[in-house]
């Protein structure tokens, strides 16, 4: 639940935007390991996550599911897995999002 206000809080926050713009292969380095963070999920909800993922056009829409991937996780193994595998992205987003917003899960 902190974990929750924390991003809610830091969204509706003014953002100074990405640090650069994204080129489609920036955005394909950063699909790559979202979706690696859910490869050993299956079921209709994990389908329909890889196709947003693969469909987003910007890092802040990658930014933004990885909340479902989170709950995703979570529901397959357990929250501390989850917290664990969402951080790992962190230095993936670094220099991409709003610094406020590089917060860890757990």
């Amino acid at each position: 639940m902190e974990f929750l206000r924390r991003l809610l809080k830091a969204w509706l926050k003014p953002s100074r935007g990405p640090v650069r713009a994204a080129r489609l292969k920036d955005l394909a380095a950063m699909r790559a390991p979202l979706l690696r963070c859910i490869e050993d999920c299956s079921g209709q909800r994990a389908s329909r996550l890889r196709q947003q993922i693969e469909g987003a056009g910007s890092v802040q829409e990658l930014w933004l599911l990885r909340l479902d991937a989170f709950q995703l996780i979570a529901q397959r193994h357990n929250q501390r897995v989850a917290a664990e595998r969402i951080d790992s992205l962190l230095r993936v987003f670094d220099g991409w999002v709003d610094p406020r917003q590089l917060s860890r899960i757990g």
